[in-house]
C-alpha cells in the first residue's frame, strides 16, 4: 500500500484534485484568486544518522534535523513542497518548489521571510514570470537602485543613489532567456543554477547580469513597501505569511506519529512522509472551507446579513473540532452531501449533531 500509493507523484496528483476542488468553493474566492503564494520552512528533528539532516541548535538543540519547505497560495492550499537537508538557505530551493507546483497554476506574486532574499533571486523570479516580494527586516540598510543617473525621481532622489548597469543585462540577455526556459521546463534545477552562478558569493558574468536585472524588481518591491500613502501591499504580504505560520501550527498538530520526527534515512522517504502530511493538511483545509461556505449559504438563505468583507476574514485552519487520535474510517457516506449543521443558539452535547436547515436565523447577540 505504501509503495504503490504513498509516492511523490501520486501524492502530487491527489493534491491537484484537492487544490482544484478548493478553488471552486465561493468562500475560497473571497480569500484570493490563487495567484499569490508564500514559501516558508517547517523544521523536523531527524533522530537517525543520515547525510540529509544537519545541525542547528536554534531548531534542533543537540540533535539533527531537516526542513520541509512548502508553498501555500492565498486560498490556503498547499501547492508544493520539498525537503531541504538541515537548515540551508531557503532561497536556493524556493524557486524549484514554485516552478513545479502540484497544480498547474503558477503564482504571479511570491512572498517569503528575509532568509530567502538576494538580488539574484529577484532576477530569476522576474524572468520566470513571477514577482518576488520578501519581507525585509530593515529597510534602512537596503539599497534602492536607479537606471538613469540624471532622472528626477522627486522624493526618491535621495534613496536611489546606486545605478543599475543595463549594459550587463544586454550583453547576456539571450543567455538569460535560455536559462529561464531551462528553469520553467524543469531541465535545470534552480538550486544547482544559483550555486553555479554565485561561486561562493562572487557572481559569474551571467550571474551578475541576473543581479542587475533583479535590482530593478527589488527596487519596485521596496517602493511599494515604503509607500506612505498606501500600506495595502505590505499588509497583504504580512497576512499571507501569517497564514503560513497558522498552517504550520496545524501541521504540528496533525504530525503526531513517531513523535513528530522524521525516521527515514533518505530524502525520498522524508518527502513521502511529509508529502502525506501535506495531503492531509489540504484535505482538512478543504473540509473546513466546505462547511464554512455551507454555513454562510444557510445564513444567507435564512435572511441573516453576511458581508463578504467579514467572510473573507474567516480561516479554514481551525482545529478545535479535529480529533487526530483514534481509529480512522474511509467509507463514502451513503447519503452523500454534507453533514447537518449545528444551530449556535442551542446548547448541545459535543457528539450530538443538530440539523440546521429549517431553523430560525440566529438571534442578535447570540453565541458565535
Amino acid at each position: 500500500m505504501e509503495q504503490n500509493y504513498l509516492r511523490a507523484d501520486t501524492l502530487a496528483a491527489a493534491n491537484a484534485r484537492l487544490i482544484e476542488a478548493q478553488a471552486d468553493i465561493p468562500l475560497a474566492g473571497l480569500w484570493g484568486g490563487g495567484m499569490v503564494a508564500s514559501v516558508d520552512g517547517l523544521r523536523f528533528v531527524v533522530p537517525g544518522h543520515t547525510v540529509y539532516a544537519g545541525h542547528n541548535p536554534r531548531y534542533f538543540g543537540r540533535r539533527r534535523g531537516a526542513t520541509w519547505l512548502n508553498a501555500i497560495n492565498d486560498q490556503v492550499a498547499g501547492i508544493g513542497a520539498t525537503v531541504v537537508p538541515g537548515t540551508q538557505r531557503d532561497s536556493l530551493y524556493q524557486l524549484d518548489v514554485l516552478l513545479n507546483p502540484d497544480h498547474g497554476q503558477r503564482p504571479e506574486l511570491v512572498t517569503s521571510d528575509t532568509a530567502g532574499y538576494s538580488d539574484m533571486v529577484f532576477g530569476l523570479y522576474r524572468i520566470c514570470g513571477m514577482a518576488y516580494a520578501p519581507r525585509l527586516a530593515n529597510l534602512t540598510d537596503t539599497r534602492f537602485w536607479r537606471l538613469d543617473t540624471h532622472a528626477d525621481y522627486g522624493a526618491a532622489n535621495d534613496l536611489a543613489r546606486h545605478r543599475i548597469k543595463p549594459e550587463r543585462i544586454r550583453a547576456h540577455w539571450s543567455e538569460m532567456l535560455r536559462v529561464a526556459g531551462s528553469l520553467v521546463t524543469g531541465t535545470v534545477r534552480a538550486y544547482d543554477l544559483i550555486r553555479a552562478l554565485g561561486r561562493d558569493g562572487n557572481p559569474t558574468p551571467l550571474g551578475q547580469a541576473f543581479v542587475e536585472y533583479g535590482r530593478i524588481a527589488k527596487t519596485l518591491h521596496l517602493l511599494a513597501v515604503a509607500d506612505p500613502d498606501d500600506d495595502s501591499y505590505q499588509r497583504a504580504l504580512n497576512a499571507q505569511l501569517n497564514t503560513t505560520e497558522s498552517r504550520h501550527r496545524l501541521a504540528r498538530k496533525l504530525c503526531f506519529g513517531s513523535r513528530g520526527e522524521l525516521r527515514q534515512s533518505y530524502q525520498d522517504g522524508m518527502e513521502d512522509q511529509l508529502g502525506a502530511l501535506g495531503l492531509v493538511l489540504n484535505a482538512v483545509v478543504l473540509w473546513n472551507t466546505t462547511y464554512l461556505d455551507a454555513a454562510l449559504q444557510q445564513l444567507r438563505a435564512q435572511g441573516y446579513p453576511v458581508d463578504d468583507a467579514d467572510a473573507a476574514r474567516l480561516s479554514p485552519l481551525g482545529d478545535t473540532h479535529l480529533n487526530v487520535h483514534g481509529a480512522y474510517t474511509f467509507h463514502r457516506p451513503a447519503s452523500g452531501g454534507l453533514r447537518p449543521l449545528r444551530d449556535p443558539d442551542e446548547a448541545v452535547a459535543d457528539d450530538e449533531p443538530v440539523a440546521g436547515p429549517g431553523r430560525p436565523p440566529p438571534r442578535p447577540g447570540g453565541t458565535k
